[in-house]
């Protein structure tokens, strides 16, 4: 990649900062309902989840067409490239640092420490793929997680919203288990396959090799409170008094 083509790179990052910086704002209009009114705590957590519930729709089904449209990409995981794979991790990018700022500056970063973690690990992910325009495909692989996380941000919200049916609840409880096999686990697990199987442990292969593992060992983490949390709530520990108030997307 060229410097020119870096800094327009750069560009579009911090252009997608500005688009969920105004879609932030845009939550304001949404209608809250009073379960969250009612809970000072909870307006800004409401307010975060659907800013990103907007990054998980636009992003996976970007992430899904990209693979769609050039279902080639999947065989040179390491160097293939497409225009459209480059403006999505741009785009997913600027999402991260918006979220970051947007967890940071409204004082919640006690609570949510997990995911500043996981989107300083992403960013700077994304950062070397846009610099060296390789492993693109990787990101975008790894990008289907956002479709899983679109009915993972609806448990939540559905959560935080106390919703007097619980038939919605327990039909996205078994989509969401279905999609976080589908678009979170498996992906990772291929991806982590590959990396240990094909790639040079040494300059960016190594960077994001480590990478790659860390998210393995969160994203076990969360599927371990999900399976506590929504399928065996006897094995939960800990948990007494505790309400969506206190993490940001997944609670024992």
């Amino acid at each position: 990649m060229g410097p020119g083509w870096r800094a327009a790179s750069a560009a579009l990052v911090g252009g997608s900062v500005a688009i969920f910086a105004a879609l932030r704002r845009l939550a304001l209009a949404v209608p809250q309902p009073a379960a969250v009114r009612s809970r000072p705590g909870r307006v800004w957590r409401w307010r975060n989840l659907l800013v990103s519930f907007a990054h998980s729709v636009l992003a996976g089904l970007w992430a899904l067409f990209c693979l769609w449209h050039s279902p080639e990409l999947l065989s040179d995981i390491q160097d293939g490239y497409s225009v459209s794979g480059h403006l999505l991790v741009c785009f997913s990018s600027g999402y991260f640092i918006h979220d970051s700022l947007d967890i940071i500056f409204n004082h919640q970063s006690r609570s949510s420490w997990e995911y500043l973690v996981h989107h300083a690990m992403a960013t700077s992910a994304f950062v070397s793929l846009i610099i060296t325009g390789r492993f693109l495909v990787a990101a975008v692989l790894l990008l289907l997680v956002e479709v899983s996380n679109i009915f993972l941000t609806v448990r939540m919200l559905l959560k935080m919203s106390n919703v007097p049916s619980p038939a919605l609840y327990e039909a996205n409880k078994y989509i969401n288990l279905v999609m976080y096999f589908a678009f979170r686990l498996a992906p990772q697990a291929y991806l982590t396959w590959y990396f240990l199987r094909h790639v040079e442990v040494q300059g960016q292969g190594a960077f994001l090799t480590a990478n790659l593992l860390l998210l393995d060992a969160m994203i076990l983490m969360y599927f371990s409170r999900l399976l506590r949390s929504d399928f065996f709530p006897s094995l939960r520990k800990g948990s007494a008094g505790r309400d969506v108030d206190g993490e940001k997307f997944l609670i024992d």
